[in-house]
C-alpha cells in the first residue's frame, strides 16, 4: 500500500464506522477510485485499523466504561446474537462481500428507510433507560447489519428505537456496542493473518502502515463521533437517507464501468 492509499482508507474507515452510512459501501468505492488490489494484507489492514476507531469511543466515553458491571452485561448481552451469528455464517457472510451490488442494493434501499425514519421511531414518550430486554433486541438487529450495505450503525440504533429509547441514547449505545464488535472483528482478521503462512513476515514489515492508519482513523472517527451526535439529536436521519442512496448509485456506475470492488 502507498502513503496515499493507507491515508485514504484511514480516513475512510474513521469517517463511516460509525455513521448509518456503510462502511463497507465507502471502502468499495475508495478502494475503486485508487484502483487498489484485495490482497491479503489490504484485507487485513482495512478491519485491524478499527482498533483505531475503537479508542475513540473509549476515550470520548471513558466514563461509562468505569460504571458497574450492569454495563458489561447489557453490552454482553446485545453482542452475543453478532458474536453467534458470525461464528456459524462468518464465510457466507464474507462470500456476500462479492456480490457488490447487493451493497449498492442495500444502500439504497437502507437510505429510502432513512428518509422515513423519524417519523416511524417518533415516541411520545422516549426512554432514556437501556434494559437487559432492550439491549438483546438491539443486538438482534445488528445482525441485519450481516448484510453488506446495511450499516452496523444504522442497525443498531433502529433497532434501540424501536424499543423507544431517544436518538441520542440509541446512537451512544450503537457506539458502545461497536466496541466489543469490532474488537472481535478485527482479532479475527489479525489472527487469520497470523495463521497465513507468511501472516508475520507481512505484519512485521507492513507494521507502520498499521500503526499510521490506527492513528489516522482514531483522530477522524473523534471528530465523526461528535458531530453525529450532535447532528442526529438535532435534525434526526434523513440527510443521510440521501447519503446513502447516492453512494449506492455511485457503487453501481463504478460497477458498471468495469471497475473492480470486491474488498473480500
Amino acid at each position: 500500500m502507498s502513503a496515499l492509499e493507507i491515508i485514504l482508507i484511514a480516513i475512510v474507515e474513521g469517517l463511516t464506522e460509525f455513521l448509518p452510512i456503510s462502511s463497507t459501501g465507502h471502502m468499495m468505492i475508495t478502494q475503486g477510485l485508487l484502483g487498489m488490489e484485495s490482497t491479503d494484507f489490504v484485507k487485513a489492514f482495512i478491519v485491524i485499523i478499527q482498533f483505531g476507531a475503537i479508542l475513540s469511543v473509549v476515550c470520548l466515553y471513558w466514563k461509562y466504561f468505569f460504571q458497574g458491571w450492569d454495563f458489561y452485561w447489557k453490552l454482553l448481552v446485545a453482542f452475543l446474537p453478532a458474536a453467534i451469528v458470525g461464528l456459524l455464517f462468518g464465510d457466507y457472510i464474507d462470500s456476500l462481500l462479492e456480490r457488490v451490488e447487493i451493497v449498492a442494493v442495500m444502500l439504497v434501499v437502507g437510505g429510502i428507510f432513512m428518509l422515513f425514519v423519524d417519523k416511524i421511531f417518533n415516541p411520545s414518550k422516549e426512554s432514556q433507560e437501556i434494559t437487559k430486554k432492550k439491549a438483546l433486541y438491539i443486538g438482534l438487529f445488528q445482525c441485519i447489519a450481516m448484510i453488506p450495505g446495511v450499516s452496523r450503525s444504522m442497525a443498531t440504533i433502529v433497532g434501540g428505537m424501536t424499543q423507544k429509547l431517544s436518538r441520542k441514547t440509541a446512537t451512544e449505545f450503537s457506539f458502545f456496542l461497536a466496541v466489543p464488535t469490532m474488537f472481535a472483528a478485527s482479532a479475527y482478521k489479525l489472527l487469520k493473518l497470523l495463521l497465513h503462512p507468511s501472516g508475520t513476515e507481512i505484519l512485521i514489515r507492513n507494521l507502520p502502515a498499521l500503526l499510521i492508519g490506527n492513528v489516522i482513523a482514531f483522530m477522524v472517527a473523534l471528530v465523526a463521533i461528535r458531530f453525529f451526535i450532535g447532528y442526529v439529536t438535532r435534525y434526526g436521519f434523513k440527510a443521510f437517507g440521501y447519503y446513502r442512496i447516492l453512494v449506492g448509485g455511485i457503487i453501481l456506475i463504478l460497477v458498471l464501468t468495469g471497475h473492480n470492488l470486491q474488498i473480500v
